[in-house]
C-alpha cells in the first residue's frame, strides 16, 4: 500500500503487486474525498476505462467505492479512449473523471487517471489535495460503507465524442485529396475511432490491430519504434498514404510516412504547429515540455509566437493552457493538445489535424517533414530507455548535473539545464538528457543533434557511461 504515488499523470502499478483490488479502492476513495471537499459533488463523477485486464472489473468496484459517499456516478459502457472522458466531463459539467488505464505501459501495469472538471489532466494543486486525501486513506482504511446502486448510471462515451470531434477539420478539403490512411490503435480503446470518422466522410481508412487484446498482441503499448512495424508493414503493403497509431488509452499518437519512414512524435508536433498558425493562421501562443525538439523554438520565432517551456507531464502544459490563449501545447511522448477542442491530448484529433495538413498542401508527411528541414535545418531525435537500479538511477542524474562530465566524445559540455532532468547542450551540434522514470525503473535518455548518425551516437555514449557508473 504504501506504493501508492501518483506520478506525471495518476497513479500506475503492476498488476498483482502493486495494482491491486485493494489499493485501487484506495484510491478510489480518496479520489472521492477530494470531489466531496473539492468540488461540486451533486454534479457527478464520470469513469470509463480501456482494454486491459481487469480495466473493467476495477471501474465497476470505482464507481461502488464513489457511490457509496453520496456521489453520483455514471459507468462508461463500453471501452474509451482516455481524452473521450476528458471532453464528456466538461461537456456534461461533471464534477470529475476516472480512466482506469496505464496509458502506455507494458501490459502488466493498469492505473487510474483523474480529469478534472474543465477536461484534462489535473493541475498539479489538485494532484496535491488528493495525495493529502490518500495519506489519510492510507491509515483509515475505506470505510464499509454500502455502495448506493440507484447513484450509479450507464452512459455511452464514444458517440458524443466522435460527433464533436468530427467539427475540428475540413472534410471536404480531406474528400478532395483522394488519399488513403491506414490506423492502428494498437489492440487499445481507440480502437474503430479514425475508420469510423474517415469512412462517414467519405475518406478512405483501414485499420489494423482494431480488436480487443489485454497484452496488445505482446507489444508495448506506445506509438513509437520498434512498436509500431506492423503499423509500417501494413502501410507499404497497401500502399496507404499515412498510417496513425495511438498508444493503449488514445492519447498519444505516432505515425508512418507513405515510403515506411517513422513520423516521430517531434516531427508531428512541429507539423501541426506550423499546420495550425502557418497554414490556417490562428492565434494563441505555444507550450512544449523540457524534452521537447528545438525546432518549436524556431517555428515560435518565425511566426513571432511567445513560448512557454515547462517540465515534463501534460499537466503543465494544461495549466498554462487554462490560463493564457495557448493554441497548442505538447510533449515528447506524442501526446499534444489545442484550444480548437479541449486542454487535453488526443491521438485522435493529432491525426485528423495531421491528415488536413497532408491534404491542405498535397503531400506526404515526409515531404513536408523535408520541407521544414530544408528551412530550419535537420532536427534529428532519439530516445532509449534504459533498465536500471534505483542507485543507478541517483548516481546518473549526479553524474550528468555536478560538472564533473566536461566531455561526451568529440563534444564539449557547453552548458546545462535542470527543469526536469539533466539537459546537456554538446557544443553546436545538439543536446542529450537524462530523466528518471517516475512510475518504471527506468532512465529515459534523450538527445537532438543536427544528423540522425550523430544522435545514435551520442545516446549509446550516454548509455555507455551510465552503465560505467
Amino acid at each position: 500500500m504504501t506504493n501508492i504515488r501518483f506520478g506525471t499523470d495518476g497513479w500506475r502499478g503492476v498488476i498483482g503487486e502493486d495494482f491491486t483490488p485493494e489499493n485501487a479502492r484506495l484510491v478510489a476513495y480518496a479520489i472521492a474525498r477530494y470531489v466531496v471537499r473539492g468540488e461540486d459533488a451533486r454534479k457527478g463523477v464520470l469513469i470509463g476505462y480501456d482494454h486491459r485486464q481487469f480495466s473493467d472489473r476495477t471501474a465497476a468496484e470505482i464507481a461502488e467505492v464513489i457511490s457509496a459517499t453520496g456521489t453520483p456516478v455514471w459507468l462508461a459502457d463500453k471501452p474509451c479512449p482516455t481524452p473521450a472522458i476528458s471532453l464528456l466531463v466538461r461537456q456534461r459539467g461533471a464534477a470529475g473523471g476516472i480512466v482506469v488505464t496505464a496509458s502506455h505501459n507494458p501490459f502488466q501495469w493498469n492505473g487510474i487517471k483523474y480529469k478534472a472538471s474543465y477536461g484534462s489532466s489535473a493541475l498539479p494543486s489538485i494532484v496535491a489535495l488528493i495525495e493529502n486525501e490518500l495519506e489519510d486513506v492510507l491509515r483509515t482504511g475505506v470505510p464499509p460503507l454500502p455502495p448506493r446502486k440507484d447513484l450509479i448510471h450507464s452512459f455511452d462515451p464514444r458517440g458524443p465524442y466522435l460527433d464533436t470531434v468530427e467539427k475540428l477539420v475540413d472534410w471536404e478539403k480531406l474528400r478532395g485529396a483522394n488519399f488513403r490512411f491506414v490506423s492502428d490503435p494498437m489492440h487499445g480503446s481507440a480502437a474503430g475511432l479514425l475508420p469510423e470518422l474517415f469512412t462517414r466522410n467519405g475518406v478512405k481508412c483501414d485499420e489494423i490491430r482494431g480488436t480487443r487484446d489485454s497484452r496488445f498482441g505482446g507489444v508495448h503499448p506506445e506509438p513509437i519504434e520498434p512498436h509500431i512495424a506492423a503499423l509500417r508493414k501494413a502501410v507499404l503493403a497497401g500502399k496507404y498514404d499515412a498510417g496513425f497509431a495511438a498508444d493503449g488509452d488514445g492519447d498519444r499518437i505516432g505515425a508512418i510516412d507513405r515510403d515506411g519512414s517513422f513520423i516521430n512524435p517531434h516531427q508531428i508536433f512541429a507539423l501541426m504547429v506550423w499546420h495550425l498558425i502557418g497554414t490556417r493562421k490562428l492565434p494563441g501562443d505555444i507550450a512544449k515540455t523540457f524534452s521537447v525538439t528545438k525546432l518549436i523554438d524556431k517555428l515560435a520565432a518565425k511566426y513571432g509566437r511567445k513560448l512557454h517551456e515547462v517540465p515534463i507531464g501534460f499537466k503543465y502544459i494544461c495549466e498554462l493552457m487554462l490560463e493564457q490563449n495557448i493554441l497548442i501545447g505538447g510533449e515528447e511522448s506524442g501526446g499534444i493538445g489545442t484550444n480548437l477542442y479541449l486542454p487535453e491530448r488526443d491521438a485522435t484529433v493529432s491525426a485528423l489535424l495531421l491528415a488536413e495538413l497532408m491534404a491542405w498542401h498535397g503531400k506526404s508527411l515526409g515531404e513536408l517533414i523535408g520541407a521544414l528541414h530544408a528551412e530550419f535545418g535537420e532536427h534529428r531525435y532519439g530516445r532509449i530507455d534504459l533498465d536500471v537500479t534505483r542507485g543507478q538511477k541517483e548516481k546518473a542524474i549526479v553524474y550528468f548535473s555536478d560538472g564533473k562530465l566536461q566531455r561526451l566524445l568529440d563534444w564539449p559540455v557547453v552548458r546545462r539545464e535542470s527543469m526536469d532532468g539533466i539537459k546537456v547542450y554538446l557544443g553546436d551540434i545538439g543536446w542529450v538528457m537524462v530523466r528518471a522514470s517516475g512510475t518504471e525503473n527506468l532512465l529515459r535518455i534523450y538527445s537532438e543533434t543536427n544528423s540522425a548518425e550523430t544522435t545514435q551516437k551520442v545516446l549509446q555514449a550516454t548509455v555507455a557511461a551510465i552503465q560505467s557508473l
